[in-house]
């Protein structure tokens, strides 16, 4: 197990270990997933996308509120 402290801002610094095992480098966005009291954090390299991909469909409502926080987020 490693751990992180977590600054005034918010901010942790991901473990040499762990970036190095999940290719994880400056710039990589990652994923931040609350279930109950843990937070996962996904890489979203290509990978994560080839495993997800299709699971949407093209024309389901998730999809479409997904792309719609992303207008909003690019509006920001």
């Amino acid at each position: 197990m490693e751990t992180a402290v977590v600054t005034s801002k918010g901010q942790i610094v991901i473990p040499v270990k762990i970036r190095r095992k999940l290719g994880i480098k400056s710039g990589s966005k990652v994923a931040l997933i609350e279930q109950g009291d843990k937070i996962i954090m996904q890489p979203l390299d290509k990978e994560y996308f080839n495993k997800i991909a299709g699971i949407l469909g093209e024309k389901g409502k998730m999809l479409k509120s997904l792309m719609e926080d992303k207008k909003k987020e690019r509006e920001l």
